[in-house]
């Protein structure tokens, strides 16, 4: 006699499970898609960063290539050090950014006394182991190169009171000895001014330009 064969039947799952499988599945894709998101956005923020440090870059080498022509040009007249200008115009303008730079071509914060040619501008000054912020009447430029060149005759003819002062910085055959000759010359009040000049000039390697 034949045996008779078993049927298997699917067993019907409820209603309630299928639910709470959906709801896992779609839990578990929805933290999947919330996480890659996560991941791209911080990608994106990541790259950003980092275009804009380029950017940033890109825009404060142009800023010096384009100080380079004139500087050399005063060294090779003046004896002051193209690396020396470069730092200087760097520190003092901050990339050239600041509204003397930028509204007046006054790239160093060289002052001057006639109305006609200045411009008052606040300003900070260090005296008596302090800043202090003070009114400063500071000359304006035509362009950029006329405050270079300024730059480079303020060490030769010195001050008003003092044509020597800045023979020190004129004579100095390497960076370091005019950075420090800057201060002790009285140029800034900033005791900080050599170490800071020193800091540019090797950061961005401005010895290169030096004739």
């Amino acid at each position: 006699m034949a045996k008779k064969r078993r049927r298997f039947t699917l067993k019907k799952v409820p209603l309630a499970a299928w639910l709470v499988i959906a709801f896992f599945a779609v839990g578990s894709m929805l933290v999947v898609s919330s996480y890659w998101s996560q991941r791209q956005a911080e990608v994106s923020q990541r790259q950003a960063i980092v275009d804009k440090k380029a950017a940033e870059k890109a825009k404060k080498e142009a800023f010096i290539k384009r100080l380079v022509p004139t500087a050399q040009a005063m060294q090779k007249q003046y004896g002051v050090l193209t690396s020396i200008t470069l730092a200087q115009a760097i520190l003092e303008s901050d990339w050239g950014t600041s509204t003397l730079a930028k509204d007046y071509h006054n790239l160093f914060g060289i002052k001057g006394t006639d109305p006609a040619t200045t411009k008052v501008l606040r300003t900070k000054e260090y005296v008596n182991d302090k800043w202090i912020t003070v009114d400063g009447r500071f000359r304006v430029y035509s362009d950029d190169a006329a405050s270079i060149r300024d730059h480079a005759l303020l060490f030769v003819n010195g001050t008003d009171w003092n044509p020597q002062q800045y023979a020190t910085v004129r004579a100095a055959k390497d960076y370091k000895t005019a950075a420090s000759a800057l201060q002790t010359d009285g140029y800034a009040t900033d005791p900080d001014y050599p170490q800071k000049l020193i800091h540019l000039i090797e950061a961005w390697n401005l010895t290169q330009y030096d004739n």
